[in-house]
């Protein structure tokens, strides 16, 4: 088995939303912003090589977005296949994708577009999704209208590709499991992959930076903070009880901590 980095590229979000609960007077010498107050966010995905598979965790913004959300965010270019492509690996030779979530920064990269027309940029690949989440992002209730488009990033999906809908834990292949622990969004879920038995744990928007390691610490975009505090707790568990590793997708330094280095941090 090996596990790769594959950055999509990059976008900026509003740096107070984006820390939440933390104090500004903590993280504003910290990081760079811009003129907007925008905090940059790296698309640091997964992929996970198998016997026989190739295994992508998340697809990032993709090259669809409308004018106002890139003024809002100010998306790079999408550069999830030229990545694959230094990985020897087309768009096509992507067997299976997980989906931690389906907010546009995570699911802009299903559908691409070129020349006027949309296509799967993944068109062999199964799409494991949390029945939750699809639920969600096809009749989002009020408090999550904003935070889905449907028809534009994911009615291409249900028409012509595979999408394999997960309810709670899976075993997606040999020692690669998902997990559902809510908290981001409804049908947000982790991934665990154990690799020399160890588990590595990418863990989406749950922690995506540094920054968000204490467990107290969550993101304004989170539906619960409850749940998202239970599944760092958890997190920590299972990397403390074999020495694991925590993989973070959003963070422009850094990509895998050891337990020993994140236990320093938050006093576990």
């Amino acid at each position: 088995m090996l596990l790769h980095q594959v950055l999509a590229g990059h976008y900026w979000t509003d740096a107070g939303a984006f820390m939440g609960v933390l104090p500004y007077f903590i993280w504003q010498d910290k990081v760079t912003l811009d003129e907007r107050h925008r905090l940059k966010m790296h698309l640091n995905l997964l992929l996970i090589q198998t016997e026989g598979k190739n295994i992508l965790v998340d697809t990032g913004v993709g090259n669809r977005l409308n004018k106002r959300r890139k003024e809002i965010y100010h998306p790079s270019d999408f550069m999830l296949p030229e990545s694959l492509k230094q990985l020897g690996l087309s768009t096509a030779d992507i067997t299976d994708i997980i989906m931690t979530h389906l907010h546009f920064d995570h699911a802009g990269g299903i559908i691409s577009e070129q020349a006027g027309i949309d296509f799967l940029t993944f068109p062999n690949a199964v799409f494991h999704i949390q029945t939750k989440e699809w639920q969600m992002a096809k009749q989002p209730d009020k408090l999550n209208q904003a935070a889905y488009q449907f028809e534009h990033q994911l009615s291409l999906l249900e028409k012509e590709g595979k999408v394999h809908l997960v309810d709670g834990d899976a075993e997606i292949d040999q020692d690669v499991f998902v997990r559902w622990v809510g908290g981001h969004s409804v049908g947000s879920q982790i991934i665990e992959v154990i690799k020399d038995g160890k588990p590595h744990i990418y863990a989406g928007d749950i922690i995506p930076t540094r920054y968000h390691l204490p467990p107290a610490v969550t993101s304004g975009y989170d539906v619960s903070r409850t749940q998202s505090f239970a599944a760092k707790q958890m997190i920590y568990d299972k990397l403390k009880a074999s020495d694991g590793f925590l993989l973070l997708d959003h963070d422009v330094n850094e990509w895998q901590l050891p337990f020993s280095e994140i236990a320093s941090i938050v006093a576990l």
